[in-house]
Protein backbone atom coordinates (compact mmCIF):
# COMPACT_ATOMS: atom_id res chain seq x y z
CA UNK A 1 0.00 0.00 0.00
CA UNK A 2 1.25 3.69 -0.56
CA UNK A 3 1.87 6.07 1.65
CA UNK A 4 1.03 8.74 -0.49
CA UNK A 5 -2.25 10.51 1.31
CA UNK A 6 -5.43 9.17 -0.35
CA UNK A 7 -7.14 13.24 -0.53
CA UNK A 8 -4.91 17.15 -0.59
CA UNK A 9 -6.80 17.25 2.68
CA UNK A 10 -4.91 14.36 3.93
CA UNK A 11 -1.88 16.37 3.51
CA UNK A 12 -0.19 17.26 6.79
CA UNK A 13 2.84 19.63 7.98
CA UNK A 14 5.44 18.25 10.30
CA UNK A 15 4.99 20.38 13.02
CA UNK A 16 8.70 19.86 14.03
CA UNK A 17 10.77 20.03 10.63
CA UNK A 18 9.41 23.15 9.88
CA UNK A 19 12.40 26.02 7.92
CA UNK A 20 12.24 29.98 7.69
CA UNK A 21 13.92 30.84 4.27
CA UNK A 22 16.04 33.44 3.60
CA UNK A 23 17.77 33.91 -0.04
CA UNK A 24 21.51 35.88 -0.44
CA UNK A 25 22.45 36.86 -4.54
CA UNK A 26 25.15 39.14 -5.67
CA UNK A 27 22.82 39.82 -8.79
CA UNK A 28 25.41 38.74 -11.08
CA UNK A 29 26.64 34.98 -10.53
CA UNK A 30 23.64 33.07 -8.45
CA UNK A 31 22.10 32.87 -5.21
CA UNK A 32 21.84 30.84 -2.07
CA UNK A 33 18.81 29.69 -0.07
CA UNK A 34 19.68 29.30 3.64
CA UNK A 35 17.02 27.28 5.37
CA UNK A 36 16.73 28.14 8.92
CA UNK A 37 15.40 25.67 11.65
CA UNK A 38 12.54 26.91 13.48
CA UNK A 39 9.97 25.72 16.39
CA UNK A 40 6.34 26.17 16.05
CA UNK A 41 6.49 29.58 17.61
CA UNK A 42 8.72 31.04 14.91
CA UNK A 43 11.62 31.10 17.44
CA UNK A 44 14.97 29.94 15.30
CA UNK A 45 15.98 26.19 16.77
CA UNK A 46 19.01 25.90 17.85
CA UNK A 47 19.45 22.11 18.11
CA UNK A 48 19.18 21.77 14.44
CA UNK A 49 21.29 22.76 11.68
CA UNK A 50 20.70 25.44 8.77
CA UNK A 51 20.95 23.86 5.41
CA UNK A 52 22.12 25.77 2.42
CA UNK A 53 21.36 25.60 -0.91
CA UNK A 54 22.67 27.31 -4.43
CA UNK A 55 21.87 27.65 -7.81
CA UNK A 56 23.34 29.73 -10.94
CA UNK A 57 22.89 29.21 -14.57
CA UNK A 58 25.33 28.18 -17.60
CA UNK A 59 24.85 28.86 -20.97
CA UNK A 60 24.63 26.21 -23.03
CA UNK A 61 24.05 25.87 -27.69
CA UNK A 62 20.59 26.06 -26.33
CA UNK A 63 20.26 29.01 -24.06
CA UNK A 64 20.63 29.00 -20.36
CA UNK A 65 20.52 25.58 -17.85
CA UNK A 66 19.71 26.00 -14.28
CA UNK A 67 22.21 24.54 -12.16
CA UNK A 68 21.61 24.08 -8.28
CA UNK A 69 22.58 22.13 -5.47
CA UNK A 70 23.34 21.42 -1.44
CA UNK A 71 26.22 23.34 -0.05
CA UNK A 72 27.75 22.03 3.23
CA UNK A 73 28.12 24.73 5.03
CA UNK A 74 27.51 26.24 8.90
CA UNK A 75 27.60 29.68 8.02
CA UNK A 76 26.93 32.16 5.24
CA UNK A 77 30.50 32.79 4.74
CA UNK A 78 31.28 29.07 4.42
CA UNK A 79 28.30 28.93 1.78
CA UNK A 80 29.41 31.71 -0.14
CA UNK A 81 33.36 30.35 -0.38
CA UNK A 82 31.88 26.75 -0.94
CA UNK A 83 29.48 27.81 -3.40
CA UNK A 84 31.53 27.38 -6.71
CA UNK A 85 32.69 23.96 -5.86
CA UNK A 86 29.07 22.77 -5.01
CA UNK A 87 27.70 24.30 -8.16
CA UNK A 88 30.55 22.29 -10.26
CA UNK A 89 29.80 19.23 -8.70
CA UNK A 90 25.67 19.99 -9.22
CA UNK A 91 27.13 20.71 -12.82
CA UNK A 92 28.92 17.71 -13.15
CA UNK A 93 25.83 15.35 -11.62
CA UNK A 94 23.35 16.68 -14.36
CA UNK A 95 26.11 15.55 -17.06
CA UNK A 96 26.84 12.00 -16.06
CA UNK A 97 22.85 12.01 -15.89
CA UNK A 98 22.38 13.30 -19.27
CA UNK A 99 25.13 10.95 -20.66
CA UNK A 100 23.54 8.23 -18.90
CA UNK A 101 20.04 9.09 -20.25
CA UNK A 102 21.66 9.27 -23.84
CA UNK A 103 23.07 5.64 -23.46
CA UNK A 104 19.71 4.47 -22.26
CA UNK A 105 17.88 5.57 -25.29
CA UNK A 106 20.80 5.30 -28.09
CA UNK A 107 20.32 1.49 -26.84
CA UNK A 108 16.64 1.27 -26.85
CA UNK A 109 15.14 -0.85 -29.59
CA UNK A 110 12.71 1.54 -31.51
CA UNK A 111 9.64 -0.39 -32.59
CA UNK A 112 7.13 0.39 -35.16
CA UNK A 113 4.42 1.53 -32.08
CA UNK A 114 7.12 3.68 -30.73
CA UNK A 115 7.33 5.64 -33.85
CA UNK A 116 3.43 6.06 -34.47
CA UNK A 117 3.39 7.39 -30.62
CA UNK A 118 6.38 10.10 -31.00
CA UNK A 119 4.75 11.23 -34.88
CA UNK A 120 1.51 11.32 -33.81
CA UNK A 121 0.45 8.33 -35.46
CA UNK A 122 1.47 9.09 -38.60
CA UNK A 123 4.39 6.51 -39.78
CA UNK A 124 6.91 8.48 -42.03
Amino acid sequence: MSDQPEKLSDVQMDMANLYREEAYTDLKTGGIRKLVPITLDGSEDESRPAVFSGHTQVMSPHGPVPIQGSIEAKTLEEAILGFPKAMEEAMNKMVEEAQKFQKEQAGKIVTPDDLKKDSGGIIV
